[in-house]
């Protein structure tokens, strides 16, 4: 059966030190750099299917804050703002669509929609633009990491995983009690490519009827 279309791309990356490559709930690594990273636990390629106890991840951060080469810092709320402000530059000048966002205080979620740049370019995109707007806004020194590597990537082929990845989105600030943010730069979902008066004959369309997907 012919499979559908990408249509979006759920972008996720981790400020510097938060998801280091040995993680002990696994990670995207195939390798660990540093000898003194590699120390601090066995290397585990993906997601592990059973998850480490909090504690396990507390205390290998722990250990990895006495070793990393710059402090470990997260975003507070006006470091947050800075970066959406970047985000906002970015998504103006590539003419990006973006579905949801979450500023988290050690990670970032976004969700694109397809466009002509891939989800690895879209992700230096923003990470590029970033690092220099809180150096400039003297959040960052210029010397210090800030984001922790090219992030993950999520393809949705169909809108209603594109709703299912707003609602989750929108929720990751829930837990941490953060104030609720609607960026200017956020549109709402119209269900593209199956918005209202939208062509049968778009090939996303006809990829979706294909795949017994409409």
């Amino acid at each position: 059966m012919p499979n559908p279309i990408v249509i979006a791309h759920h972008l996720v990356w981790t400020v510097y030190g938060r998801w280091l490559p040995n993680d002990p709930r696994g990670s995207n690594s195939e390798y660990v750099a540093s000898e003194v990273i590699a120390e601090l636990g066995v290397l585990h390629h993906g997601r592990k299917k059973v998850q480490p106890a909090g504690w396990v991840i507390r205390d290998f951060y722990q250990r990895a804050r006495e070793v990393l080469v710059y402090p470990l810092l997260t975003f507070d709320e006006a470091a947050r703002i800075e970066i959406g402000a970047s985000f906002a530059n970015v998504i103006d000048a590539e003419r990006y669509t973006c579905y949801a966002c979450a500023l988290m205080p050690d990670h970032v979620h976004l969700l694109i929609r397809k466009h002509k740049h891939t989800a690895e370019e879209m992700i230096e995109n923003f990470q590029r633009a970033s690092r220099a707007h809180l150096a400039e806004a003297q959040y960052r020194t210029t010397d210090h990491p800030v984001w922790g590597g090219p992030g993950w990537k999520v393809f949705l082929d169909h809108p209603d995983e594109l709703r299912r990845t707003i609602t989750y989105i929108e929720k990751n600030p829930l837990p941490l009690r953060l104030p609720k943010r609607v960026w200017p730069f956020v549109k709402e979902y119209d269900g593209w490519p199956l918005h209202p008066g939208y062509s049968p004959n778009s090939p996303y369309v006809k990829a979706l009827r294909d795949a017994g997907r409409l």
